[in-house]
């Protein structure tokens, strides 16, 4: 395949970023789309050029760090996979690929298609977890979950984090991570303990972050990777009211 590349390029947060063009030739149909960018570099270096830098870790659709908006969209033409997992048959011989990094305020670009995620990362930390004492876990009959609850905590727990939701959004909201992250301990007996604190605080990291609020458009839910339910939002305001006005019931 032959490629033509418009590559979002950008030296440093502070400094102004520009497409920039290159061509490709001789790309299997069958390479990812991060494997493609590896060649792209390996040219670049040998011709003594910096490489594109970009996000990647496991290349297997589990870390959550590939993240990169392709032709306007996030994780690329093909749905619910993420970048490392597209591969260039999905595009045409000689098409133009235009290759940018998530835009969010929350989201500052680091350098070339990398931005920095770690307003995630505070989020989580205001209230991403459970208190429960050290030791030996328990037996994992001794709590009764009902099924319908273990299978919504399941389909919550599979958000990988990687900031799709937010790049697609017209508003940088992350109302579906911070859904997902919320709901899945939420519809646990574990979780019920810091249940209410919960939401809140994670609410109050994620606007201090700088995200902006949902007004419900679903092209979060369009750009997951995991195909993440906007249940999971509603689920998020709910407990937001209940936890703010008193009425604390499940």
């Amino acid at each position: 395949m032959k490629l033509k590349l418009r590559v979002w390029r950008q030296n440093g947060p502070k400094d102004k970023g520009k497409m920039v063009e290159y061509k490709l030739d001789d790309i299997s149909p069958d390479a990812s789309f991060l494997e493609m960018l590896d060649v792209l570099n390996e040219e670049l270096i040998a011709k003594g050029e910096e490489p594109v830098a970009f996000d990647h870790d496991c290349r297997e659709g589990i870390c959550g760090m590939c993240s990169l908006v392709i032709n306007g969209t996030p994780h690329g033409p093909e749905k619910m996979t993420t970048t490392c997992q597209l591969h260039m048959r999905k595009f045409k011989d000689g098409e133009t690929i235009d290759v940018e990094p998530w835009r969010a305020k929350a989201f500052p670009v680091v350098k070339d298609l990398v931005v920095d995620r770690s307003a995630f990362d505070d989020i989580i930390a205001a209230g991403g977890y459970i208190t429960a004492p050290t030791g030996t876990a328990p037996e994992a009959h001794a709590t009764p979950v009902p099924k319908p609850d273990a299978d919504k905590a399941f389909e919550a727990a599979e958000c990988i984090g990687c900031g799709a939701c937010v790049a697609a959004c017209p508003n940088g909201s992350a109302s579906l991570f911070l859904g997902a992250k919320v709901s899945h301990l939420g519809l646990m007996p574990q979780g019920q303990p810091e249940r209410w604190d919960r939401v809140v605080n994670m609410l109050e990291a994620h606007d201090d972050a700088g995200f902006g609020g949902c007004t419900n458009t679903g092209e979060c839910t369009a750009a997951c990777p995991k195909g993440i339910s906007q249940d999971f939002i509603s689920r998020l305001n709910s407990d937001y009211l209940k936890a703010t006005a008193g009425g604390k019931k499940k």
